[in-house]
């Protein structure tokens, strides 16, 4: 099952108090991207993170979740929670890379 254009918007509308947020439609599920930088995974309905480090504590009560066969667990994400959403966004700003530029090489 693939995530429907009306929970994709649900989500958008859940993160519209953060500037620069843009997606990319990947094999009919989502990438979130805030400021560049990939934040979540929505699949089937549900917006997930990864488990890292630095969200341990706050995502300690999170349901897990496998976003496709063969990816790591991944922690569900209340998008309703806004304080929790804020603050899982505020570290994956911190921690997470904005992505390497792929260099195209000529033949």
């Amino acid at each position: 099952m693939s995530t429907s254009k009306e929970y994709m918007q649900f989500v958008l509308d859940q993160l519209k108090e953060f500037p620069d947020v843009t997606y990319r439609k990947m094999f009919g599920e989502y990438m979130v991207y805030l400021q560049g930088r990939p934040v979540l995974l929505v699949c089937d309905n549900c917006a997930m993170v990864k488990k890292l480090p630095e969200l341990a504590e706050l995502m300690r009560g999170a349901p897990d979740g496998l976003p496709y066969e063969g990816a790591r667990v991944h922690s569900v994400l209340d998008l309703e929670d806004r304080e929790l959403v804020r603050q899982v966004m505020d570290i994956l700003l911190r921690v997470t890379p904005l992505p390497k530029r792929r260099i195209q090489q000529s033949k």
